[in-house]
């Protein structure tokens, strides 16, 4: 495992390729400093004396070395993983206030591990072998990667076959006898420009017209063809507070990128680029039962702290609304938990959690995101959008005004209130409130797209039966609790 300060050591030495606002710029740029510090986080916490505790939760054995790893470059290998990996986001998030952005690289390393090993397995290619290889390396480097997946799509009822331009779906434009070339883009890249390897990956279904979009592989995320427009965003630093932490989301576009075989994954199997793209879809709304979790943890914590600092933390409309989020946060939780003890175990050896608890735990926080932010602005009230300046509050003229007229409860010490009305004004109106407001309902999948995984997988017959059974009409299937269908064939 490396340092934080090997990881930045690492960026500084990549090739300029990330455009932000009209600029080139380094990955270094100051407005890059919130998304690198998060990634620094997964590397400080590790080492940390007061996380000692959490060692086997932040860590792993790797299954190709035997060697202990980053949780966050591991393959999950029994329920226990899946259990360790909810609870490391959790945990994470907790540290920074918000996403990790990791999880993208561990769920999509986890569903090539799935679906490279089942291509093998039916045509007898060499992908699993590929991707082993690449593994070892990812694994013993403590490298870091994100998950280049959604499309731009262009005309959405279109197909990626019937776009009128190809391009608007990643896709293999040339094949070569030491690789291949891709060309296209993708978007909501999250943290591009601060990873090593972009793992790309199908965004649908496809049909047998779609071969060429039925690519999988690991792209370097400065490789010479990638060019990142990237938009930044982190919360204010302002008081001394921990971080800055923050957000780099990129539209990836890939420019005639060679790719050589030893990275290529999937090339033309068009029958599991869907499969590969349902996959890290559940493995990353998983992640979400982790971290959508800790979100409200954070949200939580901020109205509890609003209620003390405006002295009604024992209001029962108070308590009330925290004993909404925490059914939010619990349930979420819960239903992950529930996820990874009922997963099952792929023919890699790799397991894969359960398809409808992780869902219907993503759906639920999804829908519940922007309803947590209006308790806290409720609770708060309004002085986070009309906060005086920081500047005001250090100038000598203007400070004790403040100290006067922003007391609140007289158990507070003015600071306290300050520094709280501060971290609230940051987590709810600053600039990254608002993209960590769209990520939580959006990211990982919308919550309809949450009901087309929950419809297409649960057994819908089975529960009818129970009806009929209980109205008296006759039944042919043999009774069980088994609810779970097949897998559902479309994003």
């Amino acid at each position: 495992m490396i340092t934080s300060s090997e990881y930045r050591k690492r960026l500084s030495k990549m090739r300029r390729n990330v455009y932000m606002n009209g600029q080139l710029i380094d990955r270094d740029d100051p407005r890059m400093e919130g998304a690198v510090n998060i990634f620094a986080k997964t590397y400080d916490m590790i080492t940390d004396p007061e996380l000692k505790e959490y060692e086997d939760v932040l860590t792993a054995t790797s299954h190709l070395t035997g060697e202990k790893i980053n949780r966050f470059c591991h393959i999950h290998r029994s329920v226990a993983d899946l259990l360790a990996k909810q609870r490391m986001t959790r945990l994470t998030c907790h540290q920074v206030g918000g996403c990790i952005a990791r999880c993208m690289g561990i769920d999509s390393t986890n569903a090539n591990a799935v679906v490279s090993y089942e291509a093998d397995q039916k045509y007898g290619t060499e992908y699993y072998k590929r991707f082993e290889k690449w593994l070892r390396d990812f694994q013993e480097n403590d490298r870091t990667a994100c998950c280049a997946q959604t499309d731009v799509k262009g005309n959405r009822p279109a197909r990626p076959h019937e776009q009128l331009d190809p391009d608007l779906y990643v896709h293999v434009v040339e094949t070569k006898s030491d690789g291949i070339v891709i060309r296209g883009a993708k978007v909501h890249n999250s943290d591009a420009p601060v990873v090593e390897w972009l793992n790309v990956i199908p965004t649908r279904r496809l049909t047998k017209e779609e071969g060429e979009w039925a690519v999988s592989c690991a792209v370097p995320a400065d490789a010479e063809g990638v060019k990142l427009i990237v938009s930044a965003a982190s919360y204010p630093a302002e008081l001394g507070a921990p971080g800055p932490y923050g957000s780099a989301d990129s539209l990836t576009v890939f420019d005639n990128v060679f790719v050589p075989w030893e990275n290529v994954f999937l090339n033309g199997e068009y029958e599991l680029g869907g499969r590969l793209a349902l996959l890290f879809a559940l493995y990353h709304r998983h992640s979400y039962t982790g971290c959508k979790p800790a979100m409200t943890d954070v949200i939580m914590g901020a109205t509890a702290l609003m209620a003390e600092v405006n002295g009604i933390e024992r209001k029962p409309h108070v308590s009330e609304k925290l004993a909404e989020m925490i059914c939010t946060s619990e349930l979420c939780y819960g239903t992950g938990v529930a996820a990874g003890i009922n997963g099952e175990k792929s023919g890699s050896g790799t397991y894969i959690p359960d398809i409808v608890y992780c869902n219907v735990s993503r759906k639920h926080a999804g829908e519940n995101i922007y309803h947590e932010f209006d308790i806290l602005a409720d609770i708060a009230g309004g002085m986070p959008a009309t906060l005086p300046r920081l500047g005001d509050w250090e100038n000598p003229e203007t400070r004790p005004y403040l100290e006067k007229y922003m007391m609140r409860n007289p158990e507070v010490p003015i600071e306290d209130v300050h520094r709280a009305f501060r971290y609230v004004q940051g987590m709810s109106c600053s600039e990254i409130a608002g993209v960590m407001q769209y990520a939580g309902v959006h990211g990982g999948g919308s919550p309809r797209m949450e009901q087309i995984a929950i419809m297409g997988s649960y057994d819908m017959e089975k529960t009818k039966n129970i009806a009929k059974r209980l109205a008296g009409i006759p039944v042919k299937e043999k009774y069980s609790f088994d609810r779970l269908g097949e897998t559902p064939e479309e994003l």
